[in-house]
């Protein structure tokens, strides 16, 4: 049985709406609920506790009894990692609800949610679990007088705050969770308010694998009150934060009261290369899947497209081709690609984009919403805008691509670099001396060579310029959730 042939009731209740405070679901103090909606229908879903600063003051105290008397950060490491390992293997058994809160509350495809969100988060909690036998320090041979032992702990932060956005809830939630508990973190997680389930029932799934009371806590929320609580906190020890970069600086302003460690995963505005020497079939199926794969809500979309004169006219056409093929639709029809743009006040904003580029440049395919039911829009391409036009400039995060033409290497690659974002690229060419030159000359933290969206738990993802600072996943998320503690030793008594 395929993920799209497995039955799924999607009237079922959800079964955990309140917040996860000390290893407890409970109200809101306040009793406060919020809608959750389906972008598919525009209808409630169900209602989900409304936390307030106040509850976020009892998960930080929470978490913070945890991490300093609790048994999560003096756990023997391989305890720690078999914990963060279940929590995998109990997401995958979960697979198929999982999958529907993620269609529900999200709107992608089902068979995308259960067949990709869920073995992806569930490979992170796997591979990141390792990490919690490995932190590893260094002895030093110092020069200083005397006879010394001197060396490098790696330690916990303490008390994390994980701020998550709502077009890859659960994954992008799994990519901060598993650092920082396998580095002997406690964590406070928000939800978007616009996709709270999936972290709710992760909670779940955490409690199932074992987890210590306040070591995973989860408050729903918006971000004024939840969010903002979260990053100005004093007992928080860290925030990490996926998100646009208009939020971002204002997460950078309320961390600094107790000048609190920070990590940001922010906007894109990405540029996609084709050289005349490419595989056109494979660039024309790589770039349309960089741009309208989960309508185009991803950081890292490629959504600024550089085609090369000699090959433009066809790449174009061929891309417009797959748009108008794309079958766009409720995500539990087995036959949709690409589902709803995630809420009504995202898809205004996305809609308001195609009016600006309707006037900025040519609407090659698309422009404008399917149906008058959910939030859906149609593939869109536009073409022949201006270098400083809006629709090049800023970040629309929906299924949304801009094409230029361009025919010299170093045109493009100032074309390229002429944004204040920096997160991710793509380059197609058969030129291997192009791919390498090129790829070390764009100003992205990933640059992905004749593919596009290439995504693996060991790969380090993050942003240049402003598109943030620190990295998810790889080796190197491990040094944003621990601090280095220097031990000199009098040797000699």
């Amino acid at each position: 049985m395929t993920v799209t042939d497995t039955p799924i009731d999607v009237t079922a209740p959800i079964e955990h709406t309140q917040l996860l405070i000390g290893g407890e679901f409970v109200d809101a103090l306040d009793g406060k609920v919020f809608d959750t909606i389906n972008p598919s229908t525009g209808e409630v879903i169900t209602q989900v506790a409304e936390g307030s600063a106040a509850d976020v003051d009892r998960a930080v105290a929470a978490a913070r009894e945890a991490f300093e008397n609790g048994p999560w950060a003096r756990m023997k490491p391989n305890e720690r990692a078999a914990a963060i390992w279940r929590l995998g293997d109990l997401l995958m058994a979960d697979a198929a609800e999982m999958g529907r809160i993620e269609t529900l509350d999200q709107g992608k495809p089902y068979a995308y949610a259960m067949g990709g969100d869920v073995p992806s988060a569930a490979g992170l909690f796997h591979y990141m679990s390792g990490f919690a036998t490995k932190l590893e320090g260094s002895t030093i041979p110092i020069s200083a007088p005397g006879n010394f032992h001197t060396y490098t702990r790696r330690e916990a932060l303490g008390v994390v705050g994980l701020i998550v956005p709502w077009n890859f809830p659960l994954t992008i939630s799994a990519w901060k969770l598993a650092p920082a508990l396998a580095a002997g973190n406690t964590v406070v997680l928000k939800p978007a308010e616009a996709t709270p389930l999936s972290a709710l029932r992760l909670g779940q799934l955490a409690l199932e694998a074992g987890f210590p009371p306040g070591v995973f806590n989860v408050v729903n929320g918006y971000g004024s009150t939840v969010g903002q609580r979260l990053a100005e906190h004093p007992g928080v020890d860290k925030v990490s934060f996926t998100g646009s970069t208009a939020t971002g600086r204002r997460i950078l302003d309320a961390a600094k009261g107790n000048l609190k460690r920070v990590t940001l995963e922010l906007g894109g505005k990405s540029a996609n290369i084709i050289f005349p020497d490419a595989d056109i079939e494979a660039a024309i199926a790589g770039s349309s899947a960089g741009i309208f794969y989960n309508a185009g809500q991803a950081c890292a979309a490629a959504s600024r497209l550089y085609v090369h004169d000699a090959v433009y006219d066809e790449v174009i056409a061929g891309m417009a081709e797959k748009a108008q093929q794309i079958k766009v639709g409720d995500g539990f029809d087995p036959t949709s690609e690409i589902g709803p743009v995630a809420s009504k006040e995202h898809f205004e904003r996305v809609s308001s984009y195609l009016e600006v580029g309707k006037g900025e440049g040519e609407v090659v395919t698309g422009g404008a919403r399917i149906g008058e039911r959910g939030y859906f829009i149609e593939p869109t391409i536009f073409a022949g805008a201006a270098a400083d036009s809006r629709i090049i400039k800023e970040e629309i995060f929906g299924p949304v691509v801009v094409a230029t033409r361009f025919t010299d290497t170093d045109e493009v690659l100032a074309q390229a670099n002429d944004t204040r974002y920096g997160l991710a690229s793509g380059v197609w060419t058969s030129n291997v001396a192009t791919a390498h030159s090129v790829a070390a000359r764009i100003q992205a933290g990933t640059v992905w060579v004749n593919s596009y969206g290439v995504f693996d738990p060991s790969m380090p993802f993050g942003g240049m310029k402003e598109s943030g600072w620190g990295r998810e996943m790889g080796h190197d998320v491990m040094h944003d959730y621990t601090d280095v503690k220097t031990v000199c030793v009098n040797i000699d008594g």
